[in-house]
């Protein structure tokens, strides 16, 4: 079976196209700038080198037809006709209450998600336009939507509800969803796998983060708790986003400021996080190189960002009452050997040993950084939510 990836944003579309039979990715590339005069086609050739196709798209529907077109061109495709793809797998942010699996695709299912739109203003519709997409050029092509928020659909209400009036949580759904589903999902259960470990009966704390970050606490193989909420915007310090922040003080600046709901947003998305602090920017490669130069904000920005992180897996652990595994993954969890680190020095107390110099060999591969004597097993794995997709797509058409 031939599975296409599809993964819609507001202004891009990343794809994979998978052989399910041997799990081999067969292409990949993604489009940027879409709705710009500008916008482009980027995409990797079987001999790994890349390829840039400049082109005016000017919609989801102008994208996906580039795409397919490159994937069945005579010169640099990979499949000889559309009929070789069997189903496309959709990543789709935010599923509310409605979804707490995957799903194939329905026009039932594209109405609950329309509905869902509230809550993901910037990302549902962009999914919901490479559906269309599909549904416009290969309407026989069936097409399963894995959701970001469905694997937190697990946890206990103690856990999602906001202490606020219940009323706004029965009439808006207001409280805490989660986000990075499909990657923590992935990552606790391969790490188990990796280390031998039964998924069913271990506490595992996974850590994606990257630009956006999440913590995630999962006992016996289902999320009890995760630090985004109705939003990315809570939890962790974020390249943009402030992530955990006194709602008192954003009243506050909102009269300082004279700022409305859209000044507040675009400041707690992306004005903040280790940006906002460093002036910098949102980047911990910059952020690096800045602290080398001795530029104090960038270091009260690292310092930040990883104390956070820390707290919130020192809060995961009682949650858990114990931890088994912690996992890194996501670009900075896969490659920032300093903040590994720092996290595994910071959790002594619970037996954490740690080989330092396996951590710092470490960029983005499987591999356990913990010491054979460690009472918490450490590992790196990197993620891959689009073989995820593929396999949820996969297991859908099939049964």
């Amino acid at each position: 079976m031939k599975v296409l990836v599809l993964n819609c944003g507001s202004s891009s579309i990343k794809y994979k196209l998978y052989d399910m039979t041997t799990k081999e990715v067969m292409a990949q590339g993604g489009i940027e700038k879409l709705g710009l005069p500008d916008s482009f086609l980027k995409f990797t050739l079987a001999d790994g080198s890349k390829k840039v196709i400049e082109k005016n798209m000017p919609e989801h529907t102008v994208g996906v037809e580039l795409i397919l077109e490159v994937l069945t061109n005579a010169e640099y495709g990979c499949i000889k006709s559309l009929e070789e793809i069997d189903a496309v797998g959709h990543r789709l942010v935010h599923g509310g209450e409605k979804f707490n699996t995957s799903v194939v695709i329905t026009p039932e299912v594209i109405k609950q998600m329309e509905a869902c739109t509230e809550l993901a203003p910037l990302h549902n519709p962009a999914n919901l336009k490479g559906v269309a997409a599909i549904t416009k050029i290969l309407p026989n092509v069936p097409q399963v939507g894995v959701f970001d928020t469905a694997f937190h659909q697990t946890m206990p209400a103690h856990a999602y509800m906001y202490a606020l009036p219940y009323e706004y949580y029965e009439k808006y759904g207001v409280r805490r969803y989660g986000f990075h589903g499909t990657s923590h999902r992935y990552v606790s259960r391969r790490a188990c796998e990796f280390l031998g470990l039964d998924y069913e009966n271990t506490k595992v704390i996974t850590a994606h983060i990257g630009g956006g970050g999440s913590i995630t606490a999962v006992k016996n193989g289902k999320s009890i708790d995760t630090s985004m909420g109705l939003t990315p915007v809570e939890g962790l310090v974020m390249g943009t986003r402030c992530g955990d922040v006194d709602l008192g003080a954003i009243t506050f600046l909102m009269e300082k400021e004279g700022l409305d709901a859209a000044g507040v947003n675009a400041v707690i998305n992306k004005k903040s996080g280790v940006m906002g602090v460093s002036g910098v920017s949102s980047d911990m490669r910059d952020i690096e190189a800045a602290i080398a130069a001795g530029n104090e904000r960038a270091k009260l920005a690292l310092d930040m960002f990883e104390y956070r992180l820390l707290k919130y897996i020192g809060a995961y652990t009682a949650a858990l009452n114990g931890v088994d595994v912690l996992v890194f993954t996501g670009g900075i969890g896969e490659n920032q050997m300093q903040t590994r680190d720092f996290i595994c020095r910071g959790l002594e107390y619970l037996g954490v040993k740690y080989n330092a110099e396996l951590n710092a060999k470490s960029r983005g591969e499987e591999i356990e950084i913990s010491t054979p004597d460690s009472k918490v097993r450490v590992v790196v794995i990197p993620t891959d939510e689009e073989l995820t997709i593929a396999s949820d797509t996969m297991a859908l058409i099939n049964n």
